[in-house]
């Protein structure tokens, strides 16, 4: 580049985003690629939201009333598989791309390039995903935990696109971690030490790691199982001398840190929303990081927890056991920080302080039956029932969905410059609030009487409970329009936001201009120890 154009170019440093089609689909900018992640999330939560309403509309009654076994499973497989790579994670790097930079006073992501093409890999797996459920042998049928051999020996043929799709999302997700690890690691601003940085960087950073630890694993599930159904292998075929069990050891050694990749970021949200509208720092940072690193590495010796009725022996359950109740006390950790940090605070309750609230009581009855599920006797009574479906959609719903929901109505007057309806606002909380805890609370009963998971029929003395279960479903799922609305309302006719949006704020995105300029900090600031964690 010559020395006339880079002059031109620090000149206009400030310009602002190419015209049209073509923004979207080259942009390096992280604000604009944030953008794209966060919208691609919803549209996947209102599909695998769709997926979720058949399954509650087919359950509302006893007996087959809508869909086939067939398509129901197909309905379970693609719910499942579209919430967790498809919605909750998206919209996780999203929220990175959009927050690192500014938090950290860096320019831009660290690999701009990178950063558009981990992001348009996304759209051409999930369509490859869900376009098997329009060809002849139907969409993946065996569930999200895919186990062999339903998935190798008896799955569609459809499977191998299923199998094409896992391996683009996790390309995406190695690549998005890449650069969230070299943007935190090398463009922090002059001053910003790590035990300075705001703990939502801190819970990506920790994320990263463990999304790069875990991907490859699946990846070598996956690819094992394509083996065993085009090449003859026979990795979890018994008949070959393999063992389907072995998959669940694979795919559990992914999936449990997997878990904490939906769950650690959300924690990174709530700690920076908390202190905010409670107007006090938040307590404990130190201890909050090392929770965090805690997490992550005690994520990868539980995995075996999913699997106590395979016939494991007893030193095995044994140690599986008291690692899954050991990995309780760093969580306790963060959940007492935050009612410390709320502790003879000057709280108010503006909408996103709501869904912080409603994440820290709703995750902890989520800890709460993850404990229960971690003791091995009475694991015996509520595998694979509705009892397990309980605990980690209150995990995963209000934890890590109330979570982002809660970043969108914090962040978003600093993103597009306008305030949002603070009455529509708490209106989406309480419909969210109260629709999630009619469908998911009286699962846990179901599931103690002993009502299996994934199955499209029932015996009669479960009908009110699922009856229950499927209003709530309904109530949640539709309140989600009121947000999308919210949020669109807000972008187009919102009243201007104040620079600081939040007066009680710290951080240094609330330093910038609402809505944030198109390029930010491209001189860094310097961070002294006065500006720490604020």
């Amino acid at each position: 580049m010559s020395e006339a154009v880079v002059e031109v170019h620090a000149d206009h440093a400030d310009h602002g985003p190419a015209k049209g089609l073509s923004r979207w689909l080259f942009t390096t900018n992280h604000k604009d690629i944030g953008t794209l992640y966060l919208w691609f999330s919803f549209l996947m939560l209102l599909i695998g939201g769709t997926m979720a309403l058949i399954i509650r509309a087919e359950l509302f009654q006893p007996g087959l009333q809508f869909v086939q076994p067939e398509f129901f499973n197909q309905m379970t497989t693609n719910h499942g598989l579209i919430m967790v790579f498809g919605a909750i994670m998206p919209a996780f790097v999203g929220l990175a791309n959009w927050l690192l930079p500014m938090m950290l006073g860096a320019p831009d992501m660290a690999l701009p390039r990178m950063n558009n093409l981990s992001f348009w890999i996304l759209p051409f797996a999930f369509g490859l995903l869900i376009s098997t459920l329009f060809m002849e042998a139907g969409g993946p049928n065996f569930g999200w935990t895919f186990y062999a051999p339903l998935s190798t020996e008896y799955a569609p043929e459809t499977v191998t696109f299923f199998i094409f799709g896992v391996h683009m999302m996790g390309a995406s997700s190695i690549m998005g971690s890449i650069n969230i690890i070299a943007t935190i690691l090398n463009m922090r601003a002059p001053g910003m030490t790590l035990m300075r940085m705001p703990l939502f960087v801190w819970t990506w950073l920790i994320t990263a790691y463990l999304l790069l630890a875990v991907m490859p694993v699946l990846a070598g599930a996956v690819t094992m199982m394509l083996f065993d159904i085009h090449f003859g292998t026979s990795f979890f075929n018994a008949a070959g001398g393999g063992d389907p069990v072995l998959f669940q050891h694979i795919f559990w050694f992914f999936g449990h840190p997997e878990v904490y990749i939906m769950i650690l970021p959300a924690f990174g949200i709530v700690s920076q929303i908390i202190p905010t509208f409670s107007r006090k720092p938040l307590f404990g940072y130190d201890s909050m990081v090392y929770a965090t690193a805690s997490i992550a590495f005690l994520s990868f010796i539980v995995w075996a927890h999913h699997m106590f009725t395979v016939g494991m022996p007893i030193a095995g359950q044994l140690f599986f056991m008291y690692s899954t109740m050991l990995i309780a006390v760093p969580t306790g950790v963060k959940v007492f920080n935050w009612v410390s940090t709320m502790w003879r605070g000057s709280i108010s309750f503006e909408t996103p302080m709501l869904f912080s609230i409603a994440f820290v009581v709703l995750f902890t009855i989520g800890g709460l039956s993850g404990l229960m599920l971690a003791i091995t006797p009475v694991d015996y009574q509520y595998h694979d029932t509705y009892f397990v479906v309980a605990h980690f959609h209150y995990v995963l719903v209000p934890g890590a969905l109330f979570s982002i929901i809660a970043a969108v109505y914090y962040w978003l007057p600093k993103w597009c410059g306008k305030m949002y309806d603070e009455s529509l606002g708490k209106l989406h909380f309480w419909l969210s609030f109260i629709g999630v805890n009619i469908t998911f609370f009286p699962q846990h009963f179901s599931g103690l009487a002993g009502m299996p998971r994934r199955i499209p029929d029932y015996a009669l003395q479960f009908a009110d409970f699922n009856m229950v279960s499927s209003i709530g479903a309904y109530i949640f799922g539709f309140s989600q329009l009121l947000f999308l609305y919210l949020v669109i309302k807000t972008i187009r006719s919102g009243r201007q936001a104040t620079d600081r949006v939040w007066e009680s704020a710290h951080g240094l995105e609330w330093t910038l201009p609402s809505p944030a300029p198109y390029h930010t900090f491209t001189t860094p600031p310097k961070i002294t120890e006065a500006e720490a964690h604020s």
